[in-house]
């Protein structure tokens, strides 16, 4: 069973560490590196350094930056706008990687009205993004170790700096919404960064395009009822968004 699970972790996201796996799974690194080695003897993947991909090469149900970024574009424009519209002259606000927050960055640089704000964020495209509004906001990146997928700053050094900031607002990107599940993420490197910027902020807010909606993946970021609101498209189903009002999230239809 342990490793039917183990399995099913690693071809989530096409890839897994051993340190993740034991986290996840609430066993050794020890016993981790033994059920891999039991699963690449039987063809079922493949050990590679630090962890294990699936034999005949990655399957992901994580898009690229790059594939993402098309994807619900006016949908998560407007999520977007919605979410910048939170931000204050004076702020620190975390900014989560991902395409969706990329759009409330683009958001935040419209905002002429803005002074004196400071981002920190492990996204570099976002941080690319934010450079033409220096001086107006200082930019700060976490540093970390780079993740091509995304273009994202994740652990050992990212999660080091959150430790010791407290910032204002976080605005936190996921790939799944659901009632009972909370808020996940496919990745787990990049569901541990999230969780870390939730507990560094004085509030926090999701921001999903709909399509992320009624979805629950492997890593939990955090309960509905520890973010102040879910930020989504008119788009999004009624079933999914009657769901989550019934588990007592606050939506926010952009």
């Amino acid at each position: 069973m342990r490793r039917t699970e183990m399995l099913a972790l690693v071809a989530e996201t096409g890839f897994a560490r051993v340190a993740d796996l034991s986290r996840a799974l609430g066993v050794s690194e020890v016993t981790v590196r033994t059920d891999l080695g039991a699963l690449e003897a039987e063809g079922s993947l493949e050990r590679v350094h630090g962890g294990a991909v699936l034999r005949g090469g990655p399957r992901r149900l994580e898009p690229s930056f790059e594939t993402a970024q098309d994807t619900s574009a006016d949908e998560k424009r407007r999520i977007g706008v919605a979410a910048a519209s939170l931000v204050r002259s004076g702020m620190s606000v975390l900014l989560d990687v991902g395409t969706t927050t990329v759009a409330v960055a683009d958001a935040l640089l419209e905002r002429e009205d803005l002074d004196d704000v400071v981002v920190i964020t492990n996204g570099l495209s976002i941080a690319l993004a934010l450079e033409r509004a220096i001086p107006r906001f200082t930019v700060v990146v976490t540093g970390g170790t780079l993740r091509p997928l995304q273009h994202s700053l994740v652990a050992p050094y990212a999660s080091a700096v959150l430790g010791r900031i407290r910032a204002d607002l976080a605005v936190i990107g996921c790939t799944g919404v659901e009632a009972s599940a909370g808020v996940t993420n496919v990745n787990l490197p990049e569901a541990e960064l999230k969780r870390a910027m939730l507990e560094s902020a004085g509030s926090a807010v999701v921001v999903a395009d709909s399509t992320k909606l009624g979805r629950a993946h492997v890593g939990v970021v955090g309960r509905l009822d520890e973010f102040e609101r879910v930020i989504t498209g008119a788009e999004a189903p009624p079933a999914a968004l009657a769901a989550l009002r019934a588990a007592g999230a606050v939506l926010w239809e952009a």
